[in-house]
C-alpha cells in the first residue's frame, strides 16, 4: 500500500495482496520453476490510465516519455516473450485467470508452440465446437456434464501436510493445432463437501497425461511462495521505490 500520489503508478486500484481497492501500486511478475526450486525473474509497474493521460505527472515521477498505458495481459505477453526470445527452456506457461482470458497471449503461444496451463473464470465464454460449433457455453457449463467415473484423484504438488489432493477431469477442444498440440479444458475439484471447481486452457503435446497436467496446474503457486520468500527473506512487503527507475532496479 502507498499514501500519497506521487509514488509511480498509484491509485486507488485493487491489490491482490490486500484482497481489496486500496492506494497501491500494482506490478506484473514473472516468475521460473524448475525442480530444484523456484524464482521471479522479472517484472513491469502497472500503469493506469489515469497516470499514462498525464505526462506531467509521469515525468516527475521519472516515468520515461515513449511508456504507454498497457494492460497487465499485454505485460505479461512481452515478459514471457522476452524470456522466450532469451532462450529459457519452459515446458509449461502458467498463469491465473487474469491471463488466461486473453485470447492474444493464447495465440502468441501456440504460434511457438509453447504449452501452457491458463486459469479461466467458470463463466469464461466458450464455443462449444464439433457439431455444435457456434453453440455458446463455459467451463461451468461443460463441467457439469462429466459422469461420476470421469473424474479421478491426482495431487497439484506437495503441501505442508503432505500431497495437495483433487479430483481432476478434462475434456478435448475440437481444435486442430500443426505438431498435434492438443487443446484441453482442465478441471479441478475440492474433495471436500464443497467440491469447488477451478477450470484451465491447456494446450499440451500430444499424449500428455491427466496426472501431468494436474502437476502442472499446482505448479502456478511456485510464485505465491516466491512473494512469501521475498517478503519474508528480503523484505519486498517494505519496498519504499517511488520513482518509476527504482521500482525497476
Amino acid at each position: 500500500m502507498k499514501k500519497g500520489d506521487r509514488s509511480a503508478g498509484v491509485a486507488r486500484q485493487y491489490s491482490g495482496t490486500a484482497g481489496r481497492i486500496e492506494n497501491s501500486q500494482v506490478g506484473v511478475f514473472l516468475a521460473y520453476a524448475s525442480r530444484y526450486g523456484q524464482a521471479l525473474v522479472d517484472r513491469r509497474l502497472y500503469l493506469p490510465e489515469s497516470w499514462t493521460r498525464d505526462r506531467a505527472r509521469c515525468a516527475r515521477a521519472s516515468i520515461p516519455e515513449m511508456v504507454e498505458f498497457a494492460t497487465k495481459p499485454k505485460m505479461a505477453r512481452a515478459m514471457v516473450e522476452a524470456a522466450l526470445d532469451a532462450g529459457v527452456p519452459c515446458a509449461y506457461v502458467l498463469g491465473d485467470a487474469v491471463y488466461g482470458a486473453d485470447s492474444s497471449l493464447r495465440r502468441m503461444l501456440e504460434a511457438r508452440e509453447q504449452p501452457y496451463v491458463l486459469a479461466v473464470r467458470g463463466a469464461h465464454f466458450m464455443r462449444r465446437g464439433g457439431d455444435r460449433l457456434f453453440e455458446e457455453t463455459s467451463p461451468e457449463e461443460l463441467a457439469s456434464e462429466f459422469e461420476p467415473d470421469d473424474w479421478a484423484c491426482h495431487a497439484a504438488g506437495e503441501g505442508a501436510k503432505g500431497p495437495r489432493l483433487y479430483d481432476w477431469a478434462r475434456i478435448r477442444r475440437p481444435w486442430t493445432s500443426k505438431g498435434g498440440f492438443e487443446h484441453w479444458l482442465l478441471v479441478r475439484r475440492k474433495r471436500s463437501t464443497s467440491g469447488e471447481k477451478a477450470y484451465y486452457l491447456v494446450f499440451a503435446p500430444p499424449g500428455s497425461s491427466l496426472a501431468e497436467l494436474a502437476a502442472v496446474a499446482g505448479l502456478r503457486w511456485a510464485i505465491e511462495e516466491c512473494f512469501e520468500r521475498a517478503k519474508d527473506d528480503l523484505g519486498l512487503d517494505h519496498c519504499e521505490a517511488r520513482s518509476w527507475h527504482g521500482w525497476h532496479r
